[in-house]
């Protein structure tokens, strides 16, 4: 197993920055690694959402499955990912200050098989991806040419974007 953590400040309200994270069909927006994200559970986000995801590793499509497994809005989020040959587990923390939201990652990451055998490395690149994936999110945000309000919203209004994506089909 190895750890991964690390922190950046994002120029937006903590409330803002935690719906955009908390939906993981937003991660495609911020993270050119990842292909697409699905809900696949009914109902708002919340302890038990779950999302199918497809990423790009080494140049070809994985698959994954992202649970939110803790959810304290706007202060904290816990998940649980799988992946065919590792699995994740780990929380995000949004706290409010001055320049917006400081936003601290930790992730528990657990390779299987020969795979273990590469933690090290595993650790080094996975550090350095998690660090481009937020400050992705923190450009997208502050930029202005999205508007991240919306992730908010959504999650009062119950529009359609709180069913599953499945539901919606």
């Amino acid at each position: 197993m190895t750890h991964i953590k690390g922190e950046i400040t994002i120029e937006r309200p903590v409330e803002v920055v935690f719906d955009f994270v908390a939906d993981e069909r937003n991660e495609p927006r911020y993270n050119p690694r990842m292909l697409q994200a699905q809900k696949t559970s009914p109902g708002p986000i919340g302890p038990g959402t779950t999302f199918e995801a497809r990423a790009v590793s080494r140049g070809k499509p994985v698959a994954m499955t992202v649970e939110t497994t803790g959810y304290d809005r706007p202060r904290r989020l816990e998940s649980s990912t799988k992946v065919p040959r590792m699995d994740i587990r780990g929380a995000v923390t949004f706290d409010p200050v001055p320049q917006g939201t400081a936003m601290r990652w930790s992730w528990d990451v657990r390779p299987h098989g020969l795979l273990k055998l590469m933690t090290p490395v595993i650790a080094r690149i996975g550090r350095r991806q998690e660090q481009a994936v937020w400050a992705g999110l923190k450009d997208l945000l502050e930029s202005g040419t999205d508007d991240g309000e919306a992730a908010a919203q959504r999650r009062y209004e119950g529009d359609e974007s709180d069913k599953s994506d499945e539901e919606n089909m």
